[in-house]
């Protein structure tokens, strides 16, 4: 793991016991609970103004590890997804659902890091995030209400409206924003002015959100830390079903050495901060399964990191045999 990643789990986790204690120890939890909700669709914006919709067309260069994509993260991901949560948290619904809105939602950011560590194909990767984006903004309500059972305990029109709050409304106004600074001063312009500067913003806002969410939440997650350690095993199978999945497909696909790195990373990272926004926005009054969701890139982010290093010894290897 690199210096910087380790820098980001670590201001992740202290932006989480910061608030934590903020939380506990000073009457700032209702003014922080209004500041949760806005940073983290600026944060989504942020993450939306860099994606470039134009690079779709690069996904015809690797048809079979697009489908093998789509296959694993919007087929075998959400399946495995309920499995876990209906095993190992039946007795949990918030933490269930909490899982749930974790595991059926693909990585639109970070992954391109870990997939350019590993030397993994970074023109399918980034063509893919649009892609997964789109399809998990039209499925996640469906995922929730048919694969949440009777945990979810919301109705549909609720779900759609926050879905469409954290992800089709900051998706408008990227898509604007990059189409307005285009027309008016051309793509150089653009990448310079609005898309570099995003591209800064998106963690800030993230340990701002995380930060005022534990300041707000202090006391739920102190009355049920026991409860988010259960969030553990779950997780842990699926960063090793995850990738071994992906990396079967890829050998029965045969796929060359870099696509089968993409396509391992790609099922392999989530979304955890698209998914936080839609649980706060989604179940304002089930504070647990937005903080459960805290719990995901805590985890994930040093396993990518070792996943990206794996893979790339693997590769090395079966190249010089």
């Amino acid at each position: 793991m690199t210096i910087a990643e380790r820098l980001q789990s670590v201001l992740v986790a202290g932006a989480a016991a910061a608030g934590l204690g903020a939380g506990l120890l000073l009457p700032v939890s209702d003014a922080l609970g209004h500041v949760v909700l806005p940073a983290l669709v600026l944060m989504v914006a942020a993450v939306f103004v860099q994606m470039d919709a134009s690079r779709i067309r690069e996904t015809r260069n690797g048809g079979p590890v697009v489908a093998a994509s789509l296959v694993l993260n919007f087929v075998f991901t959400p399946l495995l997804a309920w499995a876990l949560g209906a095993g190992l948290l039946g007795g949990a619904p918030d933490l269930r659902i909490g899982l749930l809105l974790l595991l059926v939602t693909p990585c639109t950011d970070w992954y391109l890091v870990f997939t350019a560590v590993a030397r993994g194909h970074t023109g399918i990767a980034a063509a893919l995030l649009p892609v997964n984006l789109v399809l998990q903004l039209l499925l996640l309500p469906v995922y929730v209400l048919l694969l949440g059972g009777p945990a979810t305990f919301v109705d549909a029109g609720t779900l759609v409206e926050s879905v469409l709050l954290v992800l089709a409304v900051p998706l408008l106004l990227a898509l604007g924003a990059r189409w307005g600074a285009t027309r008016l001063r051309g793509p150089e312009w653009r990448d310079r002015v609005l898309v570099g500067p995003a591209g800064h913003l998106v963690l800030p806002l993230l340990y701002v959100a995380v930060f005022a969410m534990f300041a707000w939440q202090a006391r739920t997650v102190a009355d049920n830390g026991g409860e988010l350690l259960a969030l553990l095993p779950p997780l842990a199978v699926f960063f090793v079903v995850a990738p071994l999945a992906a990396w079967g497909a890829s050998r029965l696909l045969r796929l060359p050495g870099d696509q089968r790195v993409t396509l391992i990373m790609t099922t392999t990272a989530r979304n955890s901060p698209i998914a936080l926004a839609i649980a706060v926005a989604a179940f304002p009054d089930r504070p647990l399964i937005a903080v459960a969701l805290v719990v995901g890139p805590l985890i994930e982010l040093p396993i990518l990191a070792l996943l990206s290093q794996v893979v790339r010894v693997r590769d090395r290897l079966s190249v010089a045999t």
